[in-house]
C-alpha cells in the first residue's frame, strides 16, 4: 500500500486569508497523523502565500512522521531547508502568479542548477525527490543527477475524461513509473488526485508516496480532518 502524504498547504492558506492564527497547521498536521498520515507535507513558496517560515520550523519539532519540504530552486529556501532539515525535499518549480504547482520541473533544460541543489541538500542528509511529468527523458536525467525518488505529476490525469482519455494518461503513468523504479528511484505521485481519481494511481506497481492536499482539505470542512484521512487511506489501501 502507499503511503498517504497529506498536503496542509491550504489550511494555511485560509489563515493567511485573514492575517490572523488560525486555522494553525500545525494543528492540522497532528490531525491528519491520528488519522492515518504517513508523511505531512507542505510548500514554503517564496513569496510566503500560505505556509510560512514559522509553520516549518515547529512542524519539524512536532510532526512525528516523514515531513515533505515542497520547495523551488531558490537559494533562500534552499538554505532554510539545510539549516530545518526535513526528512525528505520535493524540488517543484514554481511561478509567483500560479494559483497552484502548474506542470513538472524540466530538469533538461536547467540541469545544472537541479543538480547542484539535489547535491546540497543529500549532502545535508535530506532524501531529495523531483516533481516530473511522466517523460521518459525526464526521468532518465533524473537518475543521471542521483534524485532519491520521482513524484509523478499527475494532474493530466485528474483532468482527463473518465474513459479512454483518462486510462491514456494513466498508461503514460504505468510505463514511466516502471522507468523510475527500473532507474532505482522511489516512485511517487501527486497534483489533483482526489476521492474518486486516486485508486487506479494507488494500485500502479510500486508506487511508494501519494501527496494530496486540496481534496482532503476540502472534505475535512465537512467531515474532519482526521476521518477525512481515514477515508483517503482506506481508498489507497
Amino acid at each position: 500500500m502507499p503511503e498517504l502524504g497529506v498536503n496542509i498547504d491550504h489550511v494555511a492558506t485560509v489563515r493567511q486569508a485573514r492575517r490572523t492564527n488560525e486555522p494553525d497547521p500545525v494543528w492540522a498536521a497532528a490531525l491528519a497523523e491520528l488519522g492515518g498520515a504517513d508523511c505531512i507535507t507542505l510548500h514554503l513558496r517564496e513569496d510566503r502565500r500560505h505556509i510560512i517560515d514559522r509553520d516549518l520550523r515547529i512542524l519539524r519539532e512536532t510532526v512525528t512522521v516523514k515531513l515533505n519540504l515542497e520547495m523551488a530552486c531558490n537559494d533562500e529556501i534552499l538554505a532554510i531547508a539545510c539549516q530545518v532539515k526535513p526528512d525528505q525535499a520535493t524540488l517543484v518549480p514554481e511561478r509567483r502568479e500560479e494559483i497552484t504547482t502548474e506542470g513538472g520541473l524540466d530538469i533538461l533544460a536547467q540541469q545544472k542548477r537541479v543538480a547542484d541543489v539535489v547535491r546540497r541538500l543529500q549532502d545535508a542528509g535530506i532524501s531529495v525527490s523531483l516533481f516530473l511529468v511522466p517523460d521518459p527523458r525526464q526521468i532518465e536525467e533524473a537518475a543521471g543527477i542521483k534524485a532519491n525518488a520521482v513524484e509523478l505529476h499527475t494532474g493530466q490525469y485528474a483532468n482527463a475524461r473518465p474513459g479512454a482519455a483518462r486510462q491514456r494518461e494513466l498508461d503514460k503513468i504505468i510505463t514511466t513509473g516502471a522507468i523510475v523504479r527500473k532507474l532505482g528511484m522511489a516512485l511517487h505521485a501527486g497534483h489533483g488526485l482526489n476521492y474518486h481519481n486516486v485508486s487506479p494511481i494507488a494500485r500502479v506497481e510500486g508506487m511508494h508516496e501519494l501527496n494530496i492536499g486540496h481534496s482532503i482539505i476540502a472534505r475535512a470542512i465537512m467531515v474532519g480532518l482526521q476521518q477525512a484521512v481515514r477515508e483517503m487511506k482506506l481508498l489507497i489501501s
